[in-house]
């Protein structure tokens, strides 16, 4: 086998688990056969790709040659000419609207928030799709119940967002071979696939994008400033001491960057006993009204500790599109309060 055909074999191989060949994807950089040694080097954005199509090329073509000698070279990376926060860039101007739901704390219910209030705004007509920024704990096609897909591309050559609930859906986590596979990326890495998700999804045109950013005040929080004009972020918080403590440090980075914030959601902000009616606040009480009057900003709503929420949720099955009629008022009170709060494109 000369190089120009194992070149042609190679770029009909289809990758693992996709319907998808090597070609398609663009994966193959340079093939030479060189006294019976192939020397293929490969286009791969990741380590993870990069040993999964090695290995199916050396069980295809191992009994061909004498010898493989198959090497990485790493794709051209996005154009990272990053915006102002001032003056950002316009990664998405198929989306008239863009919020971005964060919170200076993991583990708030910050994902929960973000599925349902993009879920409530599609209710009210709206065409949304929701991105999933947190690359390294992404929950969003779990909530959605889209986490057995896979990504595939159109004709085009762009990826197609999952769809459920009314929503496009796009994540790392529909990326990856398995659930339980780690992102052990620099942050330059993630900011790049974030990029790439704004610019290489067929997301159609939107009326509102919804972004699950990840907790904290890091690069990603800052490049989606600078990269998108956001029409307003919502921040989330629980009634607990420290929750307040970070969710501050998150306020005050987007008040300094100059984005607006619609308003702040206290979640699990009580629970209310099922037999007695009792109401315990069990993280405490008070801390999201105390923030809103610190920093002028609109509570925008308190949503309670419940367990069917946290079941359906588990199961994919969204309060505010499944739950009952008060759970979604819930989330339909904060995104109609939101609305009434920020300037945005009808």
């Amino acid at each position: 086998m000369n190089s120009h055909q194992l070149e042609t074999s190679l770029k009909a191989l289809t990758y693992p688990n996709l319907n998808r060949t090597l070609g398609e994807l663009k994966l193959i950089s340079t093939v030479k056969v060189t006294q019976g040694i192939a020397h293929i080097e490969l286009l791969t954005v990741s380590d993870d790709s990069y040993l999964t199509v090695k290995k199916a090329i050396e069980e295809t073509f191992a009994s061909s040659f004498e010898g493989l000698s198959i090497t990485k070279k790493g794709a051209v990376q996005k154009d990272t000419h990053y915006g102002h926060t001032a003056t950002p860039n316009n990664r998405a101007p198929y989306a008239k609207n863009v919020i971005a739901v964060t919170s200076g704390k993991g583990g708030v219910g910050k994902s929960t928030v973000s599925v349902n209030l993009a879920i409530a705004l599609a209710q009210l007509g709206y065409t949304v799709g929701l991105l999933d920024a947190d690359v390294y704990g992404p929950n969003v096609p779990r909530l959605t119940n889209t986490d057995l897909e896979k990504i595939h591309w159109n004709e085009e050559n762009k990826i197609v967002p999952s769809e459920n609930y009314g929503l496009k859906i796009m994540s790392v986590a529909l990326t990856t071979p398995t659930s339980d596979t780690p992102l052990v990326w620099r942050s330059s890495v993630a900011v790049s696939a974030l990029i790439q998700f704004l610019e290489d999804v067929a997301w159609g045109e939107l009326d509102f994008m919804v972004i699950d950013m990840p907790p904290g005040t890091g690069d990603i929080q800052l490049t989606m400033a600078q990269e998108l004009p956001l029409t307003a972020s919502i921040i989330v918080t629980t009634p607990q001491l420290v929750s307040a403590d970070d969710v501050s440090r998150a306020i005050v980075m987007f008040q300094d960057i100059h984005v607006p914030i619609a308003g702040l959601v206290e979640n699990m902000s009580y629970f209310v006993a099922p037999d007695t009616g009792m109401r315990y606040d069990i993280f405490g009480s008070g801390a999201g009204e105390r923030l809103s009057k610190h920093y002028s900003i609109p509570l925008l709503g308190q949503i309670p500790l419940e367990m069917s929420i946290r079941e359906g949720s588990d199961n994919g099955e969204p309060p505010v599109a499944l739950g009952s009629e008060t759970q979604k008022k819930y989330y339909q009170d904060i995104v109609s309060k939101m609305l009434e709060t920020i300037a945005f494109n009808p």
